[in-house]
């Protein structure tokens, strides 16, 4: 079953994304992590297809949907139209770190729009920070900049992926970046968060993380994140790091299956 590409053209950017599938059924819409590409699901979208309506997409500034300035809100925006575009009823986000966190700002931006998601490796937006975590965040341009960017290559593939292919699609997709660009998309990231103590998604929510995830304040978000969500699901994926589905697909491709069949 293949997947048929597609261009929506909006807000200064054209938006390439691929839909396939059984037609009719239910969107599952994918959408991949900072500075990487759709490519990170081509192995996860099979299993999926013969049942569900799927979308990949590659964000604005990512992948083929260059050249772009990327926007958090601009992307957020982008995948409301999508799913506008190509559902008349709620969809499935399924969302890997930076793509987690476009889903959580449409869900709740838009709830009408979202029947239930899976977020893998992603910190939770709506989070209270600690003081260091603040302090973290205010360093973060600084010290990037003093990295040289083969540095910064080779530090983001390390707590990301030790699968090989892994490496490859996400060194491939980093390489599309110039080190002021992969700068100013990591900066731009950190508006996805945004203190709401009384927000409840409360639809049905899985939370995915590698045994070994080392990157942000992930680890440590995404258990709390849990506990706050009556309807959520905590699952850690062992002998995996960042990119979760990409360290252990068949274990990922199981519980999304499970994940889209208890809906």
């Amino acid at each position: 079953m293949a997947l048929e590409e597609h261009i929506l053209e909006r807000a200064g950017a054209a938006i390439h994304y691929w839909l396939g599938g059984k037609a009719g059924a239910p969107l599952v819409v994918f959408t991949h992590g900072a500075t990487i590409d759709h490519h990170e699901w081509d192995a996860d979208v099979l299993p999926v297809m013969p049942d569900y309506h799927v979308l990949v997409w590659d964000v604005r500034a990512h992948g083929l949907s260059r050249p772009a300035v990327f926007h958090f809100q601009e992307a957020v925006d982008d995948l409301v139209a999508l799913i506008e575009r190509h559902s008349d009823m709620p969809v499935v986000l399924v969302g890997h770190s930076m793509g987690g966190n476009l889903s959580q700002e449409l869900a709740f931006q838009r709830p009408e729009l979202v029947r239930a998601m899976l977020c893998l490796d992603c910190t939770w937006n709506f989070q209270r920070l600690s003081t260091l975590e603040k302090a973290g965040l205010a360093a973060a341009g600084p010290i990037f900049k003093l990295y040289p960017y083969e540095t910064l290559i080779r530090q983001s593939l390390d707590v990301t992926v030790t699968n090989l292919r892994g490496r490859e699609v996400l060194e491939r997709a980093m390489r599309l970046f110039s080190k002021d660009e992969y700068i100013a998309v990591m900066l731009e990231l950190a508006k996805c968060l945004h203190e709401e103590p009384d927000y409840v998604f409360g639809s049905p929510l899985w939370l995915l993380m590698g045994e070994q995830e080392s990157t942000g304040n992930i680890s440590k978000a995404m258990p709390l994140w849990a506990e706050h969500e009556p309807l959520s699901r905590f699952i850690v994926m062992p002998d995996a790091k960042h990119a979760a589905n990409m360290d252990n697909p068949e274990f990922f491709q199981e519980k999304l299956l499970e994940f889209l069949n208890s809906l």
